[in-house]
């Protein structure tokens, strides 16, 4: 199998842990990210390619140099091993268009490569799967099934009658089994429920809830797209081998969800569903959270079933509260009654509306050289803690707006400065005089970090002429 791992989202639910800039399969909310979770699942399973948008390479990159090697080593096993040392592949869309156009345009690249033949399963990355070997037997069986020419869903065994998913309806009798596992034909997907429909779903039977996982024959695909969504193939077809084109493709295409675009316009001998529990969350609030872990130790006096996520480091007190979920972050604090954390979206519209940034970024910022937090923030100066990685080292750069003073705390690596090379160590201090070119370098095998001071009259990271970058930022 190839798995495919979709890897957008705007950081929203689970806000002010998840920002559009650190999205919520980045942050560490189960002791790992989600999308090294996801990915060390993948792995054992093939080769994995990650669908994502431009903005999160930074991200992305960072995750598998983490975690990729890692990831082989703990699932090691007769399944894995010949995929030790194959790259995972990243296809980074300019701009997002929903899932549609990115799997068909993953179908046309594996076409190119001579793939047609091959199944795909298709994982978004900010899912929760704790039974991971269950799992992996339903998407074992779904693949035999998807080689029957069926695009196959997997269904979650509903518990409870939950109306924050949709619904998948499958016909009485099974059309393929192994073991406990079956497969039906899909008569319906249904939208996201109220509740008395919710309950009547559960009450008759034969409904799943939608978890957007799927999997496929490449080639059966893409003969979907090219009859369901004709102009989107004939768009998508002229897509280069190395995707060079992407960006032109992309500011054409229709953007729109696979469900729509594909999914509900197949009929029942296309189509199969297999529903089965593998410990399945979607973690789309703070109520799923709060619902899978225990949080912080808090002291709780005349009050219960409190839940807290917040700074490892601080002591949290409730008097007389109960059923109250608390996330804390350095610049953001949010309590909520359980059962309401749906309504973030509100606060995040509120904070949209008034254009404030604590919707977009954090006080800190990962960079492909290492990572930066925000010290102090005011309309005089702005200060930051920058640690660099080692043998790494930022753009060469001049600023119009501001004057920089930096003081190296740990390690040591060198200054250019206007062209002038000074080597730097722990209690050195450099003075960047506005408008100069220079750059911070570690050429060591430890990590450097500084304190940099702005004085100035703007402090956006947009006030920058790049001369030179590793990275090819402009």
């Amino acid at each position: 199998m190839i798995p495919v791992i979709l890897s957008g989202g705007s950081g929203t639910r689970l806000w002010p842990v998840s920002r559009q800039q650190m999205p919520k399969q980045f942050c560490d909310i189960f002791g790992e990210p989600l999308q090294t979770l996801t990915l060390k699942r993948c792995l054992r399973m093939g080769s994995p390619w990650i669908v994502t948008s431009k903005a999160l390479q930074t991200l992305t990159e960072l995750n598998l140099k983490t975690n990729q090697g890692e990831a082989v080593k703990a699932n090691q096993g007769e399944a894995v091993k010949a995929n030790q040392g194959e790259a995972v592949k990243v296809v980074y869309e300019p701009v997002g268009k929903n899932t549609a156009p990115a799997v068909a345009a993953l179908c046309k690249l594996l076409l190119d490569q001579g793939k047609g033949d091959e199944i795909v399963g298709v994982f978004p990355s900010d899912h929760l799967i704790t039974k991971e070997d269950a799992f992996l037997k339903v998407v074992e069986f779904a693949s035999a099934v998807a080689k029957e020419n069926r695009v196959v869903t997997l269904g979650i065994t509903p518990s409870y009658p939950e109306t924050g998913y949709g619904y998948i309806q499958t016909k009485t009798a099974s059309l393929k089994e192994s073991g406990a596992l079956k497969a039906y034909s899909v008569v319906k997907f249904h939208e996201k429920p109220d509740l008395k429909k919710a309950e009547e779903f559960l009450a008759q039977g034969g409904f799943s809830w939608n978890a957007g996982i799927f999997v496929f024959k490449v080639s059966h695909m893409a003969s979907l797209f090219e009859k369901h969504q004709p102009a989107m193939w004939a768009q998508i077809s002229a897509l280069k081998a190395d995707a060079s084109n992407l960006g032109d493709i992309y500011a054409q295409v229709q953007s729109i969800s696979i469900d729509y675009a594909i999914m509900e316009k197949l009929s029942e001998s296309e189509l199969a569903c297999v529903p089965a529990d593998f410990g399945w969350s979607d973690v789309g609030s703070w109520d799923a959270v709060a619902a899978l872990q225990k949080g912080q130790d808090i002291i709780n006096v005349k009050g219960k079933d409190n839940f807290v996520f917040g700074e490892p480091t601080k002591n949290y007190s409730m008097i007389g509260l109960e059923d109250v979920i608390v996330v804390d972050t350095k610049d953001a604090l949010m309590l909520v009654k359980k059962g309401q954390s749906q309504d973030v979206r509100h606060v995040v519209e509120t904070l949209t509306q008034a254009k404030s940034p604590l919707v977009k970024e954090h006080v800190f910022e990962y960079r492909p050289w290492g990572y930066f937090e925000i010290l102090k923030d005011t309309e005089n100066f702005k200060s930051k803690v920058i640690r660099v990685n080692p043998h790494s080292q930022l753009s060469y750069q001049s600023h119009a707006k501001r004057e920089e003073h930096w003081t190296i705390t740990q390690g040591s690596g060198e200054v250019v400065l206007n062209d002038q090379v000074i080597p730097v160590k722990a209690g050195s201090h450099i003075h960047i005089p506005l408008g100069a070119k220079h750059r911070m370098r570690n050429n060591s095998s430890e990590m450097l970090e500084f304190v940099e001071v702005q004085l100035g009259t703007y402090f956006g990271e947009d006030d920058i002429v790049r001369y030179q970058d590793d990275y090819s930022r402009n």
